[in-house]
């Protein structure tokens, strides 16, 4: 995992970059002022559930991290859903400047976690979060999950898409955003268009190679309110946070 630290150094014109919205919806800070920049200055919308996608080890997850460490600093309630042990998620949070020590998200994890994350049980999956997110009503709530690429090893692709389908939509009936991670290259392109349409928004992250140069590119695919955009964005990972340029090939 990169060690290095989340910040908002961004250098572009944002009079011809900046993505604009047609409308003025609520919206819930991404955590990391650069992203909330070219989501239209504030971050994701409220009640929408958005994909991050790109492959391993691209840093997508520091998305998530940001997310919830912006949400506890807020008195949001922040629900962390993964196929790992809590200990390994806060080992690796802290290689990207987010320290849970004061405040931490209730867990849903394979270990060390308030509830167990069992991804053979849809059912009881399901009915926990449903159930948290019912006491936790009518409080902001935040959600981060990485579980769908392994759903999707695990289960048929139609199960799973039922499955995330019922429950954004139980989900979006209280004031929550989710934030969710899928691998890209473990599944077929026509999988992931499938979990891409179930999606408000999605953040697409890619590596760009030209000989022996690798370039980390992002962009913003769609995000419901805002006015879709074909730029990518050079990103880096620094000491003082998330560095974002306009990319040019």
């Amino acid at each position: 995992m990169n060690n290095y630290c989340l910040t908002y150094l961004f250098s572009i014109d944002l009079s011809s970059t900046q993505l604009s919205r047609s409308s003025k919806p609520t919206l819930v800070s991404t955590g990391l002022n650069s992203l909330d920049h070219i989501l239209g200055g504030e971050g994701y919308p409220e009640k929408s559930a958005v994909l991050l996608v790109g492959a391993p080890g691209v840093g997508k997850e520091a998305l998530g991290y940001w997310f919830t460490h912006s949400g506890l600093s807020q008195g949001d309630f922040c629900l962390y859903v993964t196929r790992l042990s809590a200990r390994e998620i806060l080992k690796d949070s802290k290689a990207f400047g987010v320290n849970y020590e004061q405040r931490v998200p209730f867990w849903v994890a394979g270990d060390g976690g308030q509830l167990k994350c069992d991804v053979n049980d849809l059912s009881g999956l399901s009915f926990n979060i449903k159930d948290i997110l019912k006491k936790n009503n009518p409080r902001r709530i935040r959600i981060v999950t990485d579980i769908v690429s392994t759903l999707l090893m695990m289960s048929s692709p139609n199960t799973v898409y039922k499955f995330l389908s019922q429950l954004i939509s139980e989900i979006k009936q209280h004031d929550a955003v989710v934030l969710a991670t899928l691998e890209d290259g473990m599944h077929s392109p026509q999988v992931i268009t499938a979990m891409q349409q179930l999606f408000d928004g999605v953040v697409e992250f890619r590596v760009y190679e030209e000989g022996l140069k690798f370039t980390p590119i992002l962009r913003i695919r769609k995000m419901i309110g805002v006015t879709p955009s074909t730029g990518y964005y050079n990103f880096s990972f620094t000491k003082n946070g998330l560095e974002l340029s306009a990319y040019a090939k």
